[in-house]
């Protein structure tokens, strides 16, 4: 298990063959890769603040949890902070299982829960100034599944 939050950009298709690298059980690899979307094309940047520390300990407990539920070989989590422009990778996901569905489904599940619970906050900034990113009851919904 993997968990990183960071300001720096990363490579996702070097990442994934890193993590798939070396591994032994796995039979299915499952990515994503989620990028800073501007839906109204007036977003200029997405600010991202974090608890040092808290939020590594709350994404790994999650993880953690995911590896027990799915039966994970590995996972690997990356999620950035900082000052981020639109269409950059914001976070990365990686599952390894001995099958799709349970790669799948892990990595489902540990979106959903960076979504809804990771202890980010997100401020979207353009150009009629800056808005805090409120939780969305679909992100809640989501998450209800697990």
């Amino acid at each position: 298990m993997a968990v990183r939050v960071q300001s720096a950009p990363f490579d996702a298709g070097a990442e994934q063959a890193q993590f798939a690298a070396g591994l032994r059980q796995a039979g299915a690899v499952v990515t994503f890769t989620g990028l800073v979307r501007d839906n109204g094309g007036t977003l200029a940047a997405m600010e991202i603040e974090h608890y040092p520390g808290m939020t590594e300990r709350a994404i790994a407990a999650m993880v953690e949890q995911a590896q027990a539920r799915f039966g994970l070989e590995a996972a690997l989590v990356i999620h950035r902070h900082g000052r981020l422009l639109p269409q950059e990778a914001i976070m990365m996901v990686a599952t390894a299982a001995p099958h799709r569905a349970d790669a799948f489904a892990a990595a489902e599940f540990l979106m959903d829960y960076l979504k809804s619970r990771a202890p980010f906050w997100k401020k979207e900034i353009g150009a009629g100034g800056a808005v805090w990113v409120a939780a969305k009851d679909a992100d809640e919904d989501a998450l209800r599944r697990w």
